[in-house]
């Protein structure tokens, strides 16, 4: 008794004792839903180990998390009468007030640094005493603020478009937790809705604590959208194809089991939910029905030719099961190629995309005949749909073009191999940091309000170690950051930076009497005198504490950087280091550029990188499983073609409808890779069994091949097809262009191993129709009933 005929026996035979195993499986998974966490940071692409990692950790370790900073803006001039004005200062107050919030400042809290000369220092006052009550009083202030004090400018108010802010400083040690989402939405957003409300006013909202916590909340909602959709949109072709409620219904049970499995996975590995691992579930329903169309398609076969229930289901599993665990481990290769790159993310999600898909090949081999084993046979009418005339139609002229049109088949091929190497050399690669997220809520259009505003809302920083402790403030040290600054004013996709340049040019305005010409560096002499009055000042600016470490050593520079591609992004860079390396040398100075922005767009490019070492990877393992099964080089080469075929056509599309490769597109190809080969391998099992049927001759073997195995890729094909589709609905634009893109490969891989593959098959018959060629297969993939010709 074959290995095969054995599985088949003992699930039939212990099918009480299989459903209690998978029922409690089921219990167990649930129960560790409950350890899901979603992410509450954006996706760090890099290794721990990677230079710009420990750059970032350094930074960290000086001046603390740098992206804390929730900003409220109003661009309304209405704001500027008394009643609006006062409230949108209690709002700072009421805010100030939660526990999540280190501080706030708005305009009320504003205070003028003025200088004590009898004491000899500078002391705070209060930019107003009491809450204006007219017009006039509000005006009077708000004229203060925009003429005296540009030591506020593009912080607490925009000089050019005279849009007022209020920044909440949240606290450092639970702005990536938790805690950070309750706040935001349990206290920030009702209280911003109240005050729109009560005053008619828009208030934008933004700064990285916001928007990660919009785009986490974002990720779930659309999870229940994604499974619902994909279970829908799979049971309504499903149902079309075999016209059976009980087929469907047995199906959806399937892959709901491998839903839950799938979240079960993820929270015993306690990883968190990021965009990509939110595709996992109705990736598993989307891969896991095709797999019940293989079985129930083949138990309604066996059915139908000879009416015995328990040699039909014992059939299905020694028939199928060996064929679909050799797509379903090469589907899962081409995901378990991620775990091999150094990204965390990556490999995470390889790991549970992998396990998962091995999963719902085991519960469809297990689930699907033990149901059916308790049922009555399937009744006429849920067989008439194996006698269609429209399939039949679909294989006949499928069979015509490769039997007549072989020549047209190569030079369409041709025409679209060179179309796509042009739009190839069309790719760009992007790795902005917003350009996923969702274009179309209002959060995403507040952060573009901010990069028009005030320059952007990611946060680069540049880092100045003068090697000495009370090195920063040296007046030779305080011009060189000024040089930098002046360099970042002149690129456009830059805001104002913020430094201790700021504090020092305002304590000279204030040491010459709050004159607004004054805010500027200091001379020598200058600096000494300002230098004694801060000595003896009691008072501190807390906004400007953490741009000079304790010790004097180290000086930070922040900007924040508009929504770039790598390419932008990388001149930035380049011009940034030559001015940095020009006024800072090596020997007298260290000088670093790190922040989130840098990381995230250092990462894609790493990324890609290594998704392209993925890839690579994923079609050497897949070759390898094609030579392990059919052990002829020959046959590996003609398989590889109709598979790597449309990759080439989906990345020529990318180029020519400006599509960039990020870490969201790039995933396309070797997912699409692992699913499309699936094609291959089903049909060339029946064609090496049709082979050995006819005596060696191709080309009745192409034939009877392409008529058996051409409605089930056809059915299957149309599953992933609309399975993927559903992704298209998401508000990310990485989730759309993934689905999108994975649909039209395997649309056109399905085409290419229906008409490509058997015409390479017809074209090289004599190098490849010999026993020597094909060689007995190392495993069987079919059962020896199938190779003695029983069809």
């Amino acid at each position: 008794m074959g290995f095969w005929a054995r599985v088949s026996r003992f699930i039939l035979t212990k099918r009480y004792f299989i459903l209690f195993l998978i029922a409690a499986a089921t219990y167990f998974l649930a129960s560790q839903m409950q350890y899901m966490r979603f992410s509450y940071t954006e996706a760090n692409l890099l290794p721990k180990d990677h230079p710009v990692n420990i750059e970032y950790d350094h930074f960290l370790d000086l001046f603390g998390e740098e992206g804390n900073l929730v900003i409220l803006a109003v661009e309304d001039l209405s704001l500027f009468t008394p009643e609006k004005f006062n409230d949108w200062n209690k709002l700072s107050k009421k805010l100030d007030s939660f526990s999540q919030v280190d501080f706030t400042i708005a305009v009320g809290d504003i205070k003028k640094l003025v200088k004590n000369s009898e004491t000899k220092s500078f002391d705070l006052e209060p930019l107003y005493e009491k809450e204006p009550q007219t017009t006039e009083e509000v005006l009077a202030i708000k004229k203060e603020l925009f003429e005296n004090l540009p030591f506020f400018d593009n912080f607490l108010y925009s000089k050019e478009s005279k849009v007022i802010r209020t920044v909440v400083y949240m606290d450092k040690n639970i702005v990536n937790t938790a805690a950070r989402k309750d706040f935001v939405f349990d206290e920030l957003n009702p209280l911003i809705e109240k005050f729109e409300k009560d005053h008619n006013i828009d208030v934008r909202i933004s700064g990285m604590p916001y928007i990660r916590t919009m785009n986490a909340q974002n990720i779930i909602d659309e999870i229940g959208l994604f499974v619902g959709l994909a279970l829908g949109v799979t049971a309504l072709i499903f149902f079309f194809f075999f016209r059976s409620i009980r087929a469907t219904f047995i199906t959806l049970l399937v892959v709901s089991i491998g839903v839950v499995w799938a979240f079960g996975f993820i929270g015993l590995f306690r990883y968190e939910i990021s965009v990509l691992m939110a595709l996992i579930p109705p990736l598993i329903i989307v891969i896991g029905v095709p797999n019940a169309i293989f079985l129930i398609n083949k138990y309604q076969q066996e059915v139908k030719k000879h009416g015995n229930q328990a040699k039909s289901l014992q059939r299905v599993i020694s028939k199928i099961g060996n064929a679909t665990l050799m797509t379903n481990i090469t589907t899962a290769s081409g995901f378990a190629t991620f775990i091999f790159t150094k990204s965390q993310l990556l490999r995470e999600f390889g790991i549970i995309a992998s396990i998962n898909i091995i999963a719902i090949f085991v519960l469809a081999l297990l689930i699907i005949p033990i149901i059916y084993s308790f049922l009555a046979l399937p009744k006429e009418k849920h067989l008439k749909h194996l006698e269609r005339r429209w399939i039949d139609g679909i294989v006949n002229w499928m069979e015509y073009v490769v039997r007549h049109h072989r020549v047209s088949v190569y030079a369409t091929t041709i025409v679209l191999i060179i179309a796509s190497m042009i739009g190839i050399y069309m790719i760009k690669v992007s790795g902005s940091l917003i350009e996923d997220m969702p274009k179309g809520k209002q959060f995403y259009k507040d952060i573009v309000f901010f990069e028009e505003e005030f320059g952007g809302i990611m946060p680069l920083e540049i880092i100045i170690d003068t090697k000495q402790d009370k090195g920063v403030m040296k007046l030779s040290t305080l011009k060189k950051m000024e040089k930098i600054d002046e360099t970042i004013e002149e690129i456009p996709e830059l805001s104002k930076p913020i430094s201790v340049l700021n504090i020092v040019k305002y304590s000279k305005q204030a040491f010459y009497s709050g004159k607004p010409k004054y805010y500027q560096l200091p001379n020598n002499q200058e600096k000494n005198w300002i230098l004694s009055y801060a000595k003896n000042s009691t008072s501190n600016i807390k906004l400007m504490d953490n741009f000079v470490d304790s010790t004097g050593r180290y000086a930070r520079i922040t900007t924040f950087m508009k929504d770039i591609g790598t390419d932008k992004m990388q001149i930035i860079e380049d011009r940034l280091q030559q001015k940095l390396d020009k006024e800072f040398p090596k020997d007298k100075y260290n000088t670093t550029m790190t922040g989130k922005a840098l990381v995230f767009l250092k990462g894609t490019n790493f990324l890609v990188n290594n998704l392209v070492v993925s890839l690579s990877l994923a079609i050497l393992l897949i070759a390898f499983f094609m030579a392990f099964m059919f052990r002829s080089f020959r046959m590996i080469v003609i398989s590889l073609i109709p598979n790597i075929f449309p990759l080439l056509i989906t990345a020529g599309l990318m180029g020519y409808l400006g599509i960039p490769i990020k870490p969201s597109t790039i995933l396309v190809f070797s997912i699409a890779f692992g699913i499309s080969v699936d094609d291959t391998i089903h049909f060339l099992a029946k064609y090496r069994q049709e082979l050995i049927a006819n005596n060696w001759r191709i080309k009745p073997s192409v034939y009877a091949a392409l008529r058996e195995t051409g409605v089930s890729m056809f059915y299957t094909s149309i599953v992933l097809f609309f399975g993927f589709l559903v992704f298209t609905v998401s508000s990310f634009g990485g989730t759309i262009a993934l689905g999108g893109l994975v649909s039209v490969t395997l649309l056109f891989a399905m085409v290419s191993n229906l008409l490509l593959l058997p015409a390479l098959l017809l074209s090289l018959e004599r190098s490849i129709a010999n026993k020597e060629t094909l060689k007995e297969p190392v495993l069987d993939i079919l059962t020896p009933e199938d190779q003695n010709g029983d069809k």
